[in-house]
């Protein structure tokens, strides 16, 4: 029986899997590395994030995405965004240096057993460990408009699901949502020759403004600090305290994981989308149905249209009832707060003792820093830490605990 059962490998997990290996645990690590980097976003994308918020971790912080670049004869500056092609070969390079062997295959199914847990892979065998640290992304989170759900795939897909979008040549497309996500699609889509619309809810688009310059006076610096989330005071919170956030009242929390970095478009993209894309704003679909050649939009503000494609670029939901690896009884036993999202204490243990998070789904309890692979630095060592402190004190016992609730070791530790 294996100490950790690593179940993702984006960056969270091979941070995970990293510190843990250097913790000398015995694990093992399942996922295929950076699948969503590789697979889910088209070429020509770019990281939103800065090149030095964007480092995956290992303890010496030796494998840095700086250290990569240098390999290969690129310099990674402040305010220059990186490509997503080279953080996914990146994301490659960490691994192969500052992980064990991971297992490409993929964990179908987790459940309790006597003194851990079991892991199913997709081609049936089964992996003991005592402990589980869950990193799956955001995949399993993706979130459909509910006007929109229903319909074939050929005619609506979610952003995330295109590793391409040549299929989009010479077509009309409408995009929805606001985000960067949204209108960086629109502009790739655009540059491509494809009709392109975006409908955004809100009455006008956000734009981030251009970093400031990573070198300043003392006084610009102590008014406007540099954060792995932007500059400023409330960001640097968020970005470098998570476990300070996680001390706040819920209430507190919920209001800023729903209103905190909300939908704003990359400086470097904004040139590429205005003149250049369509944008409808104060738009919402409420109706949605199949026709002739696409897709027929009923929206609040305009008169119903037609379009060949919808694709909805409208984030991630993370809720306990979307983790369908867990089997029923150990997804129901977990408990949650109030986005839905599993409670985790305050080293990512949830409220079955054993199993660990990581990732969006910890955002409600850890904050915006989780969305943004900057927060699998914090994540990594804090969750290692405690996954050592399950093992000295006792693993899951194989009997479900009642729902929300931590055990006795849990209640001491907060």
């Amino acid at each position: 029986m294996y100490d950790l059962l690593v179940v993702g490998a984006g960056p969270y997990g091979l941070s995970i899997a990293s510190h843990a290996a250097a913790a000398g645990l015995s694990l093992r690590v399942f996922g295929r590395p950076m699948a969503s980097w590789r697979d889910n976003m088209p070429g020509g994308m770019f990281l939103k994030s800065e090149p030095w918020a964007s480092n995956l971790s290992d303890p010496a912080a030796r494998w840095r995405l700086d250290v990569y670049c240098a390999t290969q004869g690129v310099t990674a500056r402040h305010g220059e965004p990186i490509p997503v092609e080279m953080f996914a070969e990146y994301g490659l390079w960490f691994a192969h240096n500052a992980v064990p062997d991971v297992d490409e295959r993929t964990v179908t199914r987790i459940a309790p057993r006597p003194g851990g847990f079991e892991a199913v892979t997709e081609d049936g065998e089964t992996v003991h460990a005592r402990t589980v640290a869950l990193a799956v992304g955001v995949m399993p989170f993706v979130e459909i408009p509910a006007a929109l759900r229903g319909l074939s795939p050929d005619l609506v897909s979610h952003s995330s699901h295109h590793g391409d979008l040549e299929r989009f040549r010479g077509r009309d497309v409408t995009v929805i949502g606001g985000g960067q996500a949204a209108l960086e699609t629109a502009a790739l889509l655009a540059e491509q020759d494809t009709r392109v619309r975006v409908l955004a809810r809100a009455g006008q688009l956000c734009w981030n403004d251009v970093p400031p310059p990573w070198e300043r006076s003392w006084w610009q610096s102590a008014r406007s600090p540099h954060s792995g989330l932007g500059p400023g005071w409330r960001n640097w919170f968020y970005a470098e305290r998570p476990g300070l956030y996680r001390r706040l009242p819920e209430p507190t929390r919920a209001r800023i994981a729903g209103t905190a970095l909300g939908p704003a478009g990359a400086w470097w993209v904004r040139d590429r989308v205005e003149g250049s894309v369509e944008v409808r704003l104060d738009h919402e679909v409420t109706a949605a149905r199949a026709v002739p050649g696409g897709v027929r939009l009923e929206v609040t503000g305009a008169e119903p249209f037609e379009t060949e494609h919808v694709i909805a670029a409208t984030g991630f939901k993370a809720t306990r009832e979307r983790l369908g690896l867990l089997s029923g009884e150990l997804r129901d036993a977990l408990g949650t707060v109030a986005d839905g999202s599993p409670e985790v204490g305050r080293d990512f243990e949830s409220s079955y003792p054993g199993l660990f998070m990581a990732g969006l789904v910890t955002a409600a309890g850890f904050g915006p820093a989780m969305r943004f692979v900057h927060g699998a630095t914090f994540t990594a060592g804090t969750l290692v830490r405690g996954v050592r402190r399950r093992l000295r004190t006792g693993a899951a016992s194989g009997a479900i605990p009642a729902p929300g609730r931590h055990d006795a070791t849990e209640t001491v530790r907060g």
